[in-house]
Parts: C-alpha cells; sequence; structure tokens
C-alpha cells in the first residue's frame, strides 16, 4: 500500500509534549518533514533533538498559537524549508473544568482557554490558507474533542470552544472544496497528557461521567493507586478502560494517512469500555 505520510511537509502546534509531541516523533519516522511549534521552548527543543537523533526531519519554532503573526511565521518556516506545507495540525489546546460557581478561581483560565483553543485554532487555519490554496491542495487537522458533542455542566467554556472548532472545522470543509481537505479529531478522556493539570475543579469530570461517575471514579482511583486489574489497560482488551495518547496520535496519522482525493471528515477515538457518556 502507498505510504502517504512520507515525504510531506507537516506542520504541528503544541508539539513539545502530548498528542503533538506523539504525532510529530510519529509522522517523522515514518519520513514526513516537520515543522513543530510550541509556547515552551525546551519541550520544543526536547521533541527537534528527539527526532533528530532518530535520523528524522524537524525544526522548531517557538510559537504562541494565539499570535496570529507568530503562526504565519511557523508556517513561512514549513514553506521555507521544505517547500510548502501540505498538512497543518492544529493540536495545542487547554482544558480549564469549572463549573460556572468557580468563575473566581477560573475566570482566567476560560479566557486564555478561548484564546488557545478557539483563536488559537482559527489562527493555525488562517496562516495554513494562503500556502494551501496557492498550492492547490492541503490538508487541516483540528484536534476538537467530546466536550463539544453536547453541553455538560462543568465543562461549558471548555466544551463551547471544541464545539467552536467542530464549526470552523466543517465551514472551512466547504469553503474550500477541492483545495484543502479537513478533519476533525474528537478524543475521549486521555491520561498522559498534560490537559490534566489545566483542570481548575476536577469535579468538572461529573458531567461527561454522567451515571458512570461512581464507577469511573473508583477505576481512576484504582489507577491512580496501581492497583486496577492490568487487564483494563490492555488495549487488547474489549474492556480497555483508558486510552492512551498513542491511539489519537495514530488516528491523526490515519486521516493524513490517505490519497489527497480521500478525506476522513470527523474521527472519534475512545477506550471501548471507558465511562465517558458523549
Amino acid at each position: 500500500m502507498a505510504d502517504h505520510v512520507a515525504g510531506k511537509s507537516i506542520v504541528i502546534t503544541g508539539a513539545g509534549g502530548g498528542f503533538g509531541r506523539l504525532v510529530a516523533l510519529k509522522a517523522a519516522a515514518r519520513g514526513a518533514k516537520v515543522t513543530l511549534g510550541d509556547v515552551n521552548a525546551e519541550a520544543l527543543a526536547a521533541t527537534v533533538a528527539e527526532i533528530s537523533a532518530a535520523g528524522g526531519t524537524a525544526q522548531g519554532v517557538a510559537t504562541d498559537v494565539t499570535d496570529l503573526a507568530a503562526m504565519k511565521a511557523l508556517v513561512r518556516a514549513a514553506v521555507d524549508a521544505h517547500g510548502g506545507i501540505d498538512v497543518m495540525v492544529n493540536n495545542a489546546g487547554v482544558m480549564p473544568l469549572a463549573f460556572f460557581a468557580d468563575h473566581e478561581a477560573a475566570y482566567d483560565a476560560w479566557v486564555r482557554c478561548i484564546d488557545i483553543n478557539f483563536k488559537g485554532v482559527l489562527n493555525g487555519m488562517v496562516a495554513a490558507y494562503d500556502p494551501m490554496i496557492a498550492a492547490g491542495r492541503g490538508q487541516v487537522v483540528n484536534v476538537s474533542s467530546i466536550y463539544g458533542n453536547f453541553p455538560t455542566v462543568g465543562a461549558a467554556v471548555y466544551g463551547a470552544t471544541k464545539s467552536a472548532v467542530n464549526i470552523l472545522s466543517e465551514s472551512l470543509r466547504l469553503e474550500a472544496r477541492g483545495k484543502i481537505k479537513v478533519t476533525t479529531v474528537k478524543p475521549t478522556g486521555v491520561g498522559g497528557t498534560g490537559l490534566g493539570g489545566t483542570v481548575v475543579n476536577m469535579a468538572g469530570l461529573a458531567g461527561i461521567l454522567g451515571l458512570n461517575a461512581g464507577e469511573a471514579n473508583e477505576v481512576f482511583a484504582a489507577m491512580a493507586a496501581g492497583t486496577l486489574d492490568p487487564a483494563r489497560l490492555d488495549p487488547d482488551n474489549i474492556d480497555y478502560a483508558n486510552l492512551d495518547p498513542q491511539h489519537i496520535a495514530d488516528a491523526v496519522l490515519y486521516a493524513v494517512d490517505q490519497p489527497w482525493g480521500v478525506s476522513i471528515g470527523e474521527v472519534t477515538v475512545r477506550a471501548a469500555g471507558d465511562y465517558y457518556v458523549l
């Protein structure tokens, strides 16, 4: 089968850690030329160094996704170094779960969430648009979330930003038909990405767990204590309880690894035995 990842110029935001780092490592290992952005210059440099040490092609540009000029500079670096941009992966994000009653503690984090999750994705799309249209083809991959599917308590602002990503994605698909294909990737709850560190109130998880909250919290506690049945952490087990971030990165690459005329519009990736109700 043809490999549609090798040789592509791919720009990835939030590549210093989480999904972004994994996508960068996997794409570069398959021969993609990656241009990586992250606000954390040290973490970004570590990702670039790891790829380079493995023989891959990578460059990093310290980038604040909320700054359109910075995002255009990131894309320009890909164009200058690799002759263009084939794929833009808008991955950077934060998850400040909190209730409206938490507004005193959460408001600043909510504003930052809007700036990164919504404005940052918009900036990435705008930065990539002209070079892709000029080239006659391109792909935008936006990382959304199941939180964008429907309102839940404890996630009003985060969910609203992810719902906005869904609308942005579909709107671009319609406007750029035949020139830019668009993929929206919706993870469920995934540990090990750093997003948990941006939660304001952990009780905000209640909305997306619904009637499964009691059982889910027992499983989460067992995971934290290292006492959960190892079979529940085995992806070959149908009752796999918690998705490893690697599977999200694989879903992104699956969407990229298609002929130019084939577009994977939307992918939801979840553990078959997880507890999220959306």
